[in-house]
């Protein structure tokens, strides 16, 4: 490093100085690292982990020391926080190996909540477990979601972890959509609120050494899908705006740049009908620049959703890119055009190779890439990832999954049960005879006596997920989407319980499912958003309250579904329960 001026280390500059000492040093290819955002897998054993054959990742040295690259989403669980703040260091200390030591940013989608999906929400594993964000929708307490959000901020940095990919401000209005688990639901005042106090309890007041800088998306919002079908897939490309509605989902959107979010993520979908070009919202120009950029005066990052350039395979299943509009352009003219459009990072892509050859041809300059690369580089200096690029394992171990934030998580889970019916059935007694499905018969028998038949309980407990239409590929079904109606034969089965016995049926709605047919048949129903078992039988039986208030219509069927508008809130006729639904004992 003798040629190196090395002043951009020194805490006590203006960052804005700090950026323009590194950047005025950067070659072509140091500053094409910084522009790719991709998958990283962390190891078992606290050193660098090899390559992953699973979503085809490299190993984390070559990443760094080869394409230069420093922005990493991780990928999976971790072993245990003590090995995942000692892989970190060992990732940090791989880092300053390089000519200008330029640290590593770690971001995650969320972790603390009970789904799994590999591109969506991670198990929480080491993490305290709360409610999915439904859940924390469900309560509409802003003090209570910024609290979540402080004690993630902790557990995140803890580990290293200094970007959220959340949170998903997106409004729920077309209920079949697969996405609304992680959104805070349907209204747009609420999602506002509850999304400013997110941004707030990960960033604090202002970002900084000690936050977490949040990602908020999916810009302009993401809720209107066609048919409801996920834009992660090509038959899901299409958002659509039959009533009008495309300002209003901008709502949730500029609370968050009120609230000084850090960074923004444009969704896959692309719009139709509408004024903007009909391509993704990661190519568009008059989206990225002309509203992000311009009318909201937004100079944050701008990370496009993953994987918009190339083609990929997944567990073995091919996962082309999410091209959309743009099928025909090349991943070179794909990348430009996002250059163009106004973004400034190529989420889950890792191909610092391709662009430094389209600049070196001409196609775009190098001026266009220090746009990029100072905004980029300023984020790291105010997170203090120069100044502090450690942390302690120590600390890791201590702090992650302690046991205040495991009860502050658990209160969550019991508090944001939602209580639909009831005919008084409900609390449940203590010791009674139950009969249990979809219920670990272990834990349950700490709350009554196990029953093997209907006909020998006093009441029974059924557990069931929220309906969805299984499809072709492993992938696509961790996407939940298609019809909302219970298959005839649950209804016929909960109907014959319930005809047998008082049934009380908990459903987890990471949708809106049609649960008129349930509800006539059972005693009482509730609804969860991520609920282990013990806290739920605790609200059942009565050691704690239902809370919960719904965070979207329920609709009375799927042909009032169908004739909604996917854009417009609140728009299925007659529902059979309405937003802000909740009972109390």
């Amino acid at each position: 490093m003798n040629d190196v001026d090395t002043r951009y280390r020194d805490a006590s500059l203006p960052v804005a100085d700090r950026v323009e000492i590194l950047l005025s040093q950067m070659t072509l290819e140091e500053k094409a690292g910084l522009f790719f955002h991709t998958m990283i897998v962390p190891s078992d054993d606290g050193e660098l982990a090899g390559p992953d054959p699973t979503f085809g990742t490299r190993s984390n040295e070559e990443y760094l020391s080869g394409l230069l690259m420093n922005h990493f989403n991780l990928l999976g669980g971790m072993p245990s926080a003590k090995l995942g703040a000692v892989w970190h260091n060992k990732l940090q200390e791989a880092a300053a190996r390089t000519r200008l030591g330029i640290p590593v940013t770690i971001s995650t989608d969320p972790r603390h909540a009970f789904s799994d999906n590999p591109l969506a929400a991670l198990a929480s594993g080491a993490f305290s477990q709360w409610p999915d964000t439904l859940g924390l929708a469900a309560l509409q307490d802003e003090a209570l979601v910024e609290r979540f959000g402080d004690i993630a901020r902790r557990e995140y940095t803890a580990v290293g972890i200094r970007v959220a990919l959340h949170p998903q401000i997106d409004l729920a209005t077309e209920p079949r959509w697969a996405r609304q688990l992680n959104t805070f639901g349907e209204d747009p005042d609420l999602a506002s609120r509850l999304g400013t106090a997110y941004i707030r309890g990960f960033q604090g007041a202002e970002l900084g050494a000690d936050s977490v800088a949040a990602m908020a998306k999916h810009f302009p919002g993401g809720g209107p899908q066609q048919d409801g079908e996920d834009p992660h897939f090509a038959y899901g490309r299409e958002q659509v705006y039959p009533g009008g509605q495309f300002e209003l989902h901008l709502k949730p959107f500029e609370a968050a740049f009120a609230a000084g979010v850090s960074q923004i993520m444009p969704y896959y979908g692309m719009p139709i009908g509408t004024e903007h070009e009909e391509v993704g919202f990661g190519f568009n120009k008059s989206v990225i620049t002309g509203l992000l950029r311009e009318r909201f005066g937004f100079d944050g990052v701008v990370c496009t959703d993953w994987g918009l350039i190339s083609d990929s395979e997944i567990m073995g299943q091919p996962f082309p890119a999410r091209a959309w509009g743009v099928e025909h352009l090349s991943p070179r003219e794909r990348m430009i055009k996002i250059l163009d459009a106004g973004a400034d990072q190529f989420g889950g892509e890792a191909i610092p190779e391709l662009l430094v050859d389209i600049v070196r041809a001409g196609e775009v300059s190098e001026e266009r890439l220090d746009v990029s690369a100072r905004r980029l580089l300023r984020e790291k200096f105010v997170l203090g990832l120069f100044d502090r690029p450690y942390v302690d394992a120590e600390t890791a171990e201590s702090v992650v999954g302690s046991a205040e934030f495991r009860a502050e998580g658990e209160a969550a889970q019991r508090a944001s049960v939602t209580l639909l019916t009831n005919d008084g059935t409900l609390p449940l007694e203590a010791g009674l005879r139950l009969y249990v499905e979809g219920v670990d018969p272990e834990i349950a028998a700490e709350y009554g006596t196990i029953v093997e038949s209907p006909e020998d309980a006093d009441a029974a407990v059924i557990r069931l997920q929220a309906p969805y239409e299984q499809r072709e590929t492993m992938f696509e079904n961790f996407f939940h989407a298609g019809s909302l109606d219970f298959p005839a034969e649950v209804v016929d089965h909960i109907a014959a319980v319930a005809a047998a016995v008082p049934t009380v049926v908990d459903v987890f709605l990471d949708r809106p499912a049609i649960l008129g047919p349930i509800a006539d048949a059972a005693a009482a129903v509730t609804a969860n958003y991520g609920t282990n078992v013990r806290a739920l039988l605790d609200v059942l039986t009565g050691s704690a309250s239902p809370k919960g208030k719904l965070p979207f219509d329920i609709p009375a069927s799927m042909a009032a579904v169908e004739a909604s508008r996917p854009d417009v809130p609140f728009d299925t006729a007659e529902p059979r329960f309405r937003f802000g639904h909740g009972l109390s004992y």
